[in-house]
């Protein structure tokens, strides 16, 4: 799922460890934006700002539209990209977008917020692969190969037909590692991500996923593909939603045992976080979980939600829906045991390795 709600303040803020504030945190699949500010103001308040730096977070991958068989993708793309280098050209002292791995280094060294954009999709692109060194050109350093449908590319995680990668997918591999891009098989059906683990060259991601030795969700990875992922030198990244429990409202303990199994299946060199939510927490209030419930209803009509998605069901834990999530989230885990030096890795530096080991720099 995308996450698109606003956020909220209310919510306590926690020093937390001495070494987070000096480690690289990487959410490698969250979502960017200010909530105060009003929908046509691309100068994000100074709430937004302030907030946003005391999640203590340093890049976020973010993600460009569109995603699903629309009737002009690449169109869609072209206007969101827009957009997009107007919101960087609006916060030149807040933002910083990321093209390589010394950009992550800058963006902690200077104070800024990196924005690492990626899609998740290739429905963008289809058949013009000369797209993807346009896209890469506009700053887009991942590529998602599939979202939850069928594209030209292979199946995603909802087609009953299951038919794995096509000969088109395999080309579009090749290319977007040809370009030096990041290649990220979320979202993939279960053939698909396999098919395409085995045909890709290059370190690849799996950015946003859960366990589905846990819990058997078609957006839950298999143990075999997600150690494939990390024997290519990748990694997977656990997400902070729904579908890491059956009655689609997880617990912060189902989000760290997803962590610990991932890490065991694939060592602590090979696992992080995409959370799949914004940087700040949802705001649940009146307004906000109508917006939520709009744009629930239009998965619904695109074919695009996956199952246990419903009106009411919103994309987040509860337990972790605060400005200091992520601090508590690593407390969590040290009270389990986890050491600085392991949760650094889980935290960013698995990411920042794979970044460039496949962006080359």
């Amino acid at each position: 799922m995308l996450a698109t709600a606003p956020s909220i303040v209310n919510a306590k803020s926690a020093a937390g460890p001495g070494w987070y504030d000096r480690a690289i945190i990487i959410d490698a699949l969250g979502g960017t934006g200010d909530p105060y500010a009003p929908n046509d103001q691309l100068r994000w308040s100074d709430r937004a700002w302030s907030e946003t730096v005391g999640t203590g977070v340093t890049v976020v991958r973010d993600t460009i539209f569109p995603v699903g068989n629309g009737a002009d993708p690449w169109g869609d793309y072209q206007r969101e990209i827009a957009t997009r280098k107007s919101i960087f050209s609006a916060n030149p002292d807040r933002l910083l977008l990321i093209r390589s791995a010394a950009d992550i280094l800058k963006a902690k060294r200077e104070k800024k917020f990196g924005v690492l954009i990626g899609t998740q999709d290739t429905c963008m692109v289809g058949p013009d692969l000369d797209r993807l060194a346009t896209m890469k050109k506009d700053g887009v350093m991942t590529v998602q190969l599939t979202y939850n449908l069928r594209n030209l590319s292979g199946d995603g995680s909802l087609e009953p037909a299951n038919s794995g990668l096509s000969n088109l997918g395999r080309d579009t591999i090749r290319r977007i590692e040809s370009e030096k891009q990041l290649l990220d098989l979320a979202h993939g059906g279960a053939r698909t991500i396999e098919e395409a683990i085995a045909y890709a060259k290059r370190p690849l991601v799996i950015s946003h996923t859960g366990a589905r030795a846990l819990m058997d969700h078609p957006r839950n990875t298999s143990d075999a593909s997600m150690k494939a992922v990390a024997d290519k030198g990748g990694v997977v990244g656990v997400y902070f939603m729904p579908y890491l429990r059956a009655d689609m409202h997880p617990t912060a303990a189902d989000v760290i045992a997803n962590v610990e199994h991932v890490a065991k299946v694939v060592g602590e060199d090979h696992v992080g976080i995409g959370t799949d939510n914004g940087v700040l927490p949802l705001s649940m209030d009146s307004v906000n979980k109508k917006r939520m419930d709009d744009w629930q209803r239009q998965r619904i009509k695109l074919g695009i939600a996956a199952p246990g998605e419903a009106v009411g069901v919103y994309p987040y834990v509860a337990d972790y829906n605060s400005v200091d999530r992520y601090r508590r989230f690593v407390s969590d885990l040290q009270k389990r045991g986890w050491s600085e030096a392991r949760l650094e890795k889980l935290m960013g530096g698995n990411f920042l390795r794979v970044y460039r080991d496949a962006w080359g720099a």
